[in-house]
C-alpha cells in the first residue's frame, strides 16, 4: 500500500539496508575513523572541559542570531591559520556544507562543472539550480573537463567542484584540475572530507599533498566525522566568499549553529593531528605498504576498494570476515555502480591484524 513494493524490489536486488549495532570486539576496518581518534578518551575529556567553561552548552540558535560562540570562533581561527586560508566558517555537517556552497555560490549566468563521482550531497544541491547551469564531467578526467569548459561559454562565473579523495574509489583528484582552475580563474570547490587528516606532509589534505598555496579562487571543505573523530564540517575560503555564504547560504542561515561539544572535539583533534603528524604519517605509509604487499593495490589514501561486482557475494564476504573478527564495508548500488568490499586501513589497526585480513580477503577472492 505504501512502499512495500519498492522495498521488495530492493531486497530482491540484494540492496536492502538496515541499521545495526556491531559487536565491540570486531576489528573496525569499515568506518571513516581513519586515525582512530573516535576512541581517544583524552580528546573527549579535553573537549568536555572546554565546553564546561562556557555559560551554556547548546548553541541555542542559528549562528546569525546568537548561536555563535567562542568555541566556534576559536576553532575557525585555528583552521584558517593552520590551512593557510583567509577565512573559515564551521557548519553542522559535510552534507550541509555542500548544500551551502553549491546552492549559494552558483548565481544566475554561472556554470558549475562537477565531477560525476562527487558526493551525493553536492549532486542533490545541483537540483536546485537551473539544469543548463550544471555540467557533469567524467570522473577525474581533466581532458573532458577542459573540453566541456571551453565549449560552454557564459557571461558569469565558472565553478569547478571536485573531491580531494573520493570516498568509494579512494583515488585522488589530479593536480591538472587545480592548475586548470587557476589558469582560467575559475572558482574551485574541493571537498576534502576523505583527504584531510590523511594526505600531505602536515596531514591537511590534497592542497598540502600537492603543495598548493591556497588562492582567492580556492574553497576547501572538510568534515569532522572522518579523521577528526567528531561530527560537523568547515569551509575555508577568502573573506569575501565566507561573508557571501553567511549572507546567502540557506543551509547556514536557517540551521542551528553546530554543536559546541562536536566543535570542541574537532578542535582537539586538529591540535592532536598537528602535534603528532610525523608519527601518524609514518603509520599511514606503513599500512599502505602492507596493503600493497598483500593485495597489490597501490593506494595514496586509506580507502581500499576491492571490486567484487556481485551484491550477494559482497554480503557473503562481509559476513565471512565478520565471523573471523573483522568488520569491512559491503558497498552496493546506488552508492557505487558495482559492488565492492571497502576496506579502511585505519592507523589504529596493527600490522599483524592488517596482514591477517588481507590474507583472508585473498583466499576468499
Amino acid at each position: 500500500m505504501l512502499y512495500e513494493k519498492e522495498l521488495s524490489s530492493i531486497k530482491k536486488a540484494n540492496r536492502y539496508r538496515t541499521r545495526r549495532t556491531f559487536n565491540n570486539n570486531l576489528i573496525d576496518l569499515a568506518s571513516n575513523d581513519y586515525l582512530g581518534l573516535a576512541s581517544q578518551k583524552q580528546l573527549f575529556e579535553s573537549a568536555y572541559k572546554r565546553v564546561y567553561k562556557e555559560n551554556f552548552f547548546s548553541p541555542k540558535a542559528s549562528m546569525l542570531v546568537n548561536g555563535y560562540s567562542n568555541i566556534h570562533k576559536e576553532f575557525e581561527e585555528d583552521l584558517k591559520y593552520i590551512n593557510n586560508f583567509e577565512d573559515a566558517i564551521v557548519v553542522g555537517s559535510g552534507f550541509l556544507a555542500n548544500l551551502s556552497m553549491i546552492e549559494a555560490l552558483t548565481r544566475k549566468n554561472d556554470l558549475l562543472f562537477i565531477d560525476e563521482s562527487y558526493h551525493a550531497s553536492g549532486m542533490l544541491a545541483t537540483r536546485v539550480l537551473n539544469k543548463q547551469q550544471v555540467i557533469i564531467f567524467k570522473h577525474n578526467d581533466y581532458e573532458d573537463l577542459k573540453e566541456k569548459f571551453e565549449t560552454n561559454p557564459t557571461k558569469g562565473r565558472k565553478i569547478i567542484a571536485i573531491e580531494g579523495v573520493y570516498s568509494m574509489e579512494g583515488d585522488l583528484a589530479p593536480k591538472e584540475i587545480f592548475d586548470f582552475a587557476n589558469e582560467k580563474e575559475a572558482l574551485l570547490i574541493v571537498d576534502e572530507a576523505h583527504s584531510s587528516g590523511v594526505l600531505g606532509d602536515n596531514l591537511l589534505g590534497i592542497f598540502d599533498y600537492y603543495k598548493i598555496k591556497p588562492q582567492v579562487n580556492h574553497i576547501k571543505m572538510g568534515t569532522l566525522g572522518k579523521s577528526y573523530g567528531s561530527y560537523g564540517a568547515y569551509i575555508l575560503a577568502s573573506k569575501t566568499i565566507i561573508d557571501f555564504l553567511l549572507n546567502r547560504a540557506k543551509a547556514i542561515i536557517y540551521t542551528t549553529a553546530p554543536s559546541l561539544f562536536d566543535m570542541a572535539l574537532g578542535h582537539e583533534a586538529l591540535k592532536y593531528i598537528q602535534s603528532n603528524k610525523k608519527e601518524l604519517k609514518l603509520k599511514i605509509d606503513s599500512n599502505l605498504k602492507t596493503i600493497y604487499n598483500n593485495l597489490k593495490i597501490n593506494s595514496k589514501s586509506l580507502i581500499i576498494p576491492i571490486k567484487i561486482g556481485d551484491n550477494k557475494k559482497v554480503l557473503e564476504i562481509q559476513k565471512k570476515l565478520e565471523e573471523k573478527g573483522f568488520l569491512v564495508g559491503a558497498i552496493r548500488q546506488p552508492t557505487v555502480k558495482s559492488a565492492i568490499i571497502r576496506l579502511i586501513a585505519k592507523v589504529d589497526i596493527n600490522e599483524k591484524q592488517l596482514n591477517e585480513v588481507c590474507k583472508i580477503l585473498k583466499e576468499i577472492r
